[in-house]
Order: structure tokens, then C-alpha cells, then sequence
């Protein structure tokens, strides 16, 4: 039978056209953006029904001018999806706009039917119980009964999914009707006493059940993303606060010890700590400047200084080049920290911590080292896995970077030690991304 094997085929034609609107959207930043949202403003949902309106619009329009395609009207699913999505004002003004196509053509009657349809999402939007539900809507009704009679006391839930299903199957048949009897289009079965209205109306509940489907993949898809990225700005946030306190203890500790013996350095002190805690103290970020580190570290041996004199010295060898690049916050503070504290404080005569900075294969290479007792072999080989200091940093570039950055220590018995680190460049205007 060649008009019911067309039927079919124009019934399966209307799957695949909502698979790939719903796949073409699903890949924009922003719609997905959209979905992520179930609380809306109003221009939000304003955003909302102008992207479905104007795909399911120019789906009117080409069953219009090609009367091949009368499979491509899906005004009324697009309409549904609308409130479904968004609400009564997403679905009312999807309804209206997708309708107009229709209306300037003559089927008045489109208008009220699409409008209504749209209302009708966001009436069984607000009976979900949660907003949830309406993306676990599936079209298989068989299932829908299983579970409201085995979902125990969660009746509501099944109910509701229940209901859902019924007014896809009522609002089919309803545009059924009107077509019969007004000028409004209807994609009509060539046999109205057979089972093609059974087709029909399950073309139709898939037609709303996949896009539901493709965009929750997707929004289950962004979720893992955020996910993701929150986690990583919570170890960061976790490496950061170890190194804050412990920095600041040992820095209270070096103030402590010179208020008795000599109050005025211990001003002094107080005054250079003022300055270091002003930076803490700031709105914190993953990246700073290389200059902003440097600068840092130089009130931070200010500090050191007060305390240990002239035994320690500090050299700066910073290629201009470099200065303006991205690192990450507190990244050098801990490895001169261990210089004075490991390599420098038990050496009599003292000695002197080097900074050296240089751009090279497209890397970042920093250089901290200082001329100091050095680090026995045996400690040298866990060294990046133990501890607060370099390890810290060692587990932060690993997060940050990946397998992008390399970071090795060289130590020889009174000999000093070199900590050097290789990373990506990151250019400033990264910084307002950290």
C-alpha cells in the first residue's frame, strides 16, 4: 500500500529531523548553558523560546513552500518542548512565534492550537515533582504503569509521567481533529480506521522524548564537567591552605623571637609581615603575574633578612620576557622557604638564594637555588612526595598542567641545591579566567 508505506516513511523522516535539531543544538555552549538552568528570569526564558521558536519557525516555513515536506512541520512538538523547558511564558510566546509561519498562510487556527500547546508544557512542568522529572520522561507507557504500581509510595512520581503521556497522545489527536475540520495542518493517516493513529501519536511521543534524552546526555555531560573542574579548584584550594598557615607560623616565629631581644627590628618585622599579609589577604587566585611573585618574595625575604642579617642574600635574574607571564599563586614562596629553612639556616656563614627566570620552546623555566648544606641522597629521593613545601608545589603544577610541566631537584652535600621547573606559557590575559 504505497500512501501507507509513505505515511511510515514521512513518520520516521519526523524522528530523524528532532534527533538532529536536538544533536545540532546540544553542541552550542550557550543552549546547553539554557538547559543547565531550572530557575529562569524572564529574559532568560525570553533566550530560551527565541532558539526553539526560530528552528521550529523555519520548519513551518519549508513544509509551506515544499509540499514534499510535510514531515519537517514540528510546531507542535517544538511548541510542547517549549513549556516543557521553560514554562508558561517559554511555551506561550514558542507557541505564538512558531505559528506564524501558518497564520500568514492562512491557517488561522494554528495560533491558538500551538499557543495552548505551549501553555500546556508549562502546566505539566509545574505538576513534575521535581524539575528533574520532566528529563526522565520516557515514551514507552508500558513502563509508566509498571512503575505506578510497584514505585510503592512514590505514586506521584509515576502519576505524573503517566499524565505526561496522555496529553502528547491528547494533543496529537486534538490537532487530529482540527485538521479534519479547519484549515490547519495535520500530517493525516491514509487509513483512519487502522492502526496508524497509534503510529502517529508514538511518533509523536518520541518525537518529545528524544530531544529530552539528547539534552539531558548533555547536561549529565556539562554536570560531570563542572564537576570536575570544582574538584580541581577544591584541591587547589586545600594545597593553598597549607601553605598559608604554615608560612605565616614560621613567620610569627621569626617576630616572636626578636621582640625581647631587639623590639625595634621586631617593628620592622611587623611592618614587612603587613605588607605579605596585604598580598594573603586578597581575593585569591590560581594565576598571578611573575612579577607580582617576585615582588612578593622580595618583601618575604625582607622578612628573612631582619632575622638572619647579613648571612643571607638574594639574587634576582629575571629575563624581562618573562615578567608579565602567568604561575601559579605562591608557586616560589615555599622553595625559597625551604632554601633558608633546610639549606641556609644551619650553615654558619649563611649563604645566598637565586631566582632565574627564561623563556624557551614555547616553556616558562624557573630556577630557584641557593649554596647551602644541601640534601642528603636519601631524602632527595622522596623529596616530592613528602612534605608540605615542595611537594605543595610539585602537586599543584601536576593539577594544573597535567603532563605538561616538568619539575627536578639536584643536590650535592655542601654543595646547595637547584629546584628547576618547566611549565607552559600563560599569557596575562589568562588571569581573569584563574
Amino acid at each position: 500500500m504505497p500512501d501507507l508505506n509513505q505515511f511510515l516513511v514521512a513518520l520516521l523522516v519526523r524522528l530523524g529531523i528532532m534527533a538532529a535539531i536536538a544533536s545540532v543544538l546540544a553542541r552550542s555552549n550557550r543552549f546547553k548553558s539554557m538547559l543547565m538552568q531550572e530557575s529562569r528570569t524572564l529574559n532568560q526564558r525570553l533566550g530560551l523560546s527565541l532558539w526553539l521558536s526560530g528552528i521550529f519557525a523555519a520548519l513551518a516555513v519549508t513544509r509551506l513552500v515544499s509540499k514534499n515536506y510535510q514531515a519537517a512541520d514540528l510546531g507542535l512538538e517544538g511548541s510542547l518542548l517549549a513549556g516543557l523547558l521553560g514554562g508558561y511564558v517559554t511555551g506561550l510566546l514558542s507557541g505564538v512565534l512558531i505559528s506564524l509561519p501558518a497564520v500568514f498562510h492562512g491557517e488561522h487556527l494554528t495560533l491558538p492550537l500551538l499557543a495552548g500547546i505551549g501553555v500546556l508544557g508549562g502546566l505539566l512542568r509545574d505538576m513534575a515533582p521535581e524539575p528533574e522529572e520532566v528529563w526522565r520522561f520516557s515514551p514507552f507507557f508500558d513502563l509508566s504503569i509498571y512503575r505506578f504500581f510497584t514505585a510503592g509510595k512514590d505514586h506521584r512520581r509515576t502519576a505524573f509521567h503517566l499524565v505526561l503521556l496522555a496529553a502528547i497522545g491528547c494533543a496529537e489527536l486534538l490537532r487530529q481533529i482540527l485538521g479534519q475540520f479547519f484549515n490547519t495542518f495535520r500530517l493525516a493517516p491514509p487509513d483512519p480506521h487502522s492502526l496508524t493513529y497509534v503510529a502517529l501519536v508514538a511518533a509523536t511521543l518520541f518525537s518529545v522524548a528524544i530531544p529530552l534524552k539528547i539534552w539531558n546526555s548533555a547536561r549529565t555531560e556539562k554536570k560531570l564537567e563542572d564537576q570536575g573542574r570544582l574538584l580541581v579548584e577544591a584541591r587547589l584550594a586545600a594545597l593553598t591552605s597549607q601553605i598559608n598557615p604554615h608560612f605565616l607560623f614560621n613567620t610569627l616565629n621569626s617576630v616572636s623571637s626578636l621582640i625581647r631581644t631587639d623590639p625595634n627590628q621586631a617593628r620592622v618585622m611587623v611592618f614587612k609581615l603587613s605588607k605579605v599579609l596585604r598580598r594573603l589577604l586578597r581575593k585569591h587566585e590560581n594565576f598571578s603575574a611573575l612579577r607580582d611573585e617576585l615582588s612578593f618574595i622580595e618583601d618575604y625575604l625582607a622578612i628573612e633578612v631582619v632575622r638572619f642579617g647579613e648571612k643571607l642574600r638574594f639574587v634576582k635574574e629575571a629575563s624581562d620576557d618573562t615578567l608579565d607571564m602567568l604561575v601559579p599563586s605562591m608557586l616560589l614562596q615555599p622553595l625559597v622557604e625551604n632554601s633558608i629553612k633546610h639549606g641556609l639556616s644551619n650553615k654558619v656563614e649563611g649563604g645566598t638564594i637565586r631566582i632565574h627566570t627564561h623563556r624557551g620552546d614555547a616553556k616558562l623555566h624557573l630556577l630557584v637555588e641557593d649554596d647551602g648544606v644541601g640534601i642528603p641522597e636519601a631524602k632527595l629521593a622522596t623529596l616530592l612526595e613528602q612534605g608540605i613545601g615542595v611537594s605543595n608545589v610539585n602537586e599543584r603544577l601536576k593539577v594544573l598542567f597535567g603532563n605538561q610541566y616538568r619539575m627536578w631537584i639536584d643536590s650535592q652535600p655542601d654543595r646547595g641545591t637547584r629546584v628547576q621547573i618547566e611549565m607552559p606559557e600563560l599569557q596575562t590575559d589568562l588571569a581573569a579566567a584563574s
